[in-house]
């Protein structure tokens, strides 16, 4: 009998930063300001700051989940792991529904940068269908694309921020004013500017693609997390100072106005194609994640058992992508962007719950932070989840009940065979 194929540890430290720092730079840096702007006004990078915080706890938890748990899955396997079966399927549920709309909002994020005028739906249908079959040809691909699209997006924002700067200083930067929409609105900045940093997810869920788990996947995850959080602080201290928090809210490519506001106009095309890349290197990192999450749900049975088939040639999870690129496309065709923005924020912010409540119930010998760590974290998903838009709340719960519900109508159907 042969063995069926399974995945190949072939990411080292480097290919892993990239994969992390590939996701948070495309979905945080080109689509996250301008609606968190809108919530906090002036007050966006205290937003940020808030965000980073809640970011960082969950990063360490994740870290420290994967040391001792080097498979895919992510908090799925984590949560399976450590607090059971039903914890499991809700992080892994919540980890799928959200990042499809992550993916949805990266493609559109792209279209909106690369696509002429009224072309954006039909360009960023090609982006995922493109983007599905890199994958598709293996992770080291995906690596290695991940490498070329973050040299790229770094380049962009540097001219971007260096542009930026030289800018006449708007009339109302950072802290200028009150709070436009009172503290809730600084939460809900802070929720949707989460959005921008749940990129080291992707790192953990491809545990068993990556060489000497252990050691690598806690490191990658704490140098992306640090050099992501420079970039968006960075950026959001230049939107603030060339366009203000007016100009940054009503832009829908704020990089783009704060350099024609600088007068480097020759730079606008230059930034187009940086945040192109960017957001394509989000959505193929993103692709990646959720097929290995599916994967590892397909196995327990928590998704159909046909999702969990591994390519004999090119060792990914094939009919696993390719059903989350059919659900993307089927999104892309029909959402928007700050609807997806809020939806994905409020399901990644579940995930990050319970790899914190995962993370807690772990022993002291595998302990890499402290406790404390992981009860802020818990916490704070808990406020910047509910204090997201209401629609994107009403959304999010209903759509984790229908995935509860349709798991306890499986589990009861299985029960009741096994009986007769």
């Amino acid at each position: 009998m042969t063995t069926p194929p399974a995945l190949a540890r072939r990411l080292g430290l480097a290919d892993a930063v990239a994969i992390g720092l590939g996701a948070m730079i495309g979905a945080g840096v080109f689509s996250a300001f301008a609606p968190a702007a809108q919530a906090a006004g002036s007050w966006l990078l205290a937003g940020l700051g808030i965000a980073a915080v809640v970011a960082y706890c969950n990063a360490t938890a994740s870290a420290q989940l994967a040391a001792v748990h080097s498979v895919a899955g992510g908090t799925y396997a984590y949560g399976r792991a450590e607090l059971g079966a039903w914890w499991g399927f809700a992080a892994g549920w919540c980890f799928v529904i959200g990042k499809i709309a992550s993916c949805a909002a990266m493609a559109m994020t792209f279209a909106a940068y690369a696509a002429p005028p009224g072309w954006e739906r039909p360009v960023a249908i090609t982006a995922v269908a493109a983007l599905v079959g890199v994958n598709l040809l293996g992770v080291t691909r995906t690596a290695l694309a991940a490498k070329v699209i973050v040299a790229a997006s770094l380049l962009t924002l540097a001219v971007s921020v260096a542009a930026g700067l030289t800018a006449p200083a708007a009339a109302d930067g950072a802290f200028a004013g009150a709070l436009p929409h009172g503290t809730v609105g600084l939460l809900q900045a802070a929720g949707l500017l989460f959005f921008a940093f749940a990129g080291y997810a992707r790192i953990a869920t491809m545990g068993e693609e990556v060489r000497d788990p252990s050691r690598t996947i806690p490191r990658a995850i704490t140098i992306a997390f640090v050099v992501a959080l420079a970039l968006y602080a960075a950026v959001g201290g230049m939107l603030l100072w060339a366009l203000g928090a007016d100009g940054t809210a009503a832009s829908s490519a704020p990089l783009s106005d704060a350099v024609v506001a600088a007068g480097w106009d020759w730079a606008s095309p230059v930034v187009q194609v940086g945040a192109a890349a960017a957001s394509l290197g989000a959505l193929l990192a993103l692709i990646a994640g959720i097929g290995r999450t599916s994967l590892a749900m397909a196995r327990e049975h928590d998704l159909p058992v046909f999702l969990s088939a591994i390519h004999a040639r090119f060792r990914v999870p094939h009919r696993a992508e390719l059903a989350v690129g059919a659900v993307v496309l089927a999104v892309v065709a029909f959402a928007d962007l700050r609807g997806a923005i809020g939806f994905s924020s409020f399901g990644v912010l579940l995930y990050y719950l319970i790899a914190n409540l995962a993370a807690l119930r772990q022993a002291d010998a595998v302990r890499l932070y402290p406790r404390w760590m992981q009860v802020l974290g818990a916490a704070g998903c808990v406020v910047l989840a509910f204090s997201l838009p209401w629609q994107s709340v009403a959304a999010g719960v209903a759509v984790l009940a229908v995935g509860l519900v349709a798991r306890a109508i499986r589990l009861r159907r299985e029960r009741a065979r096994a009986a007769d």
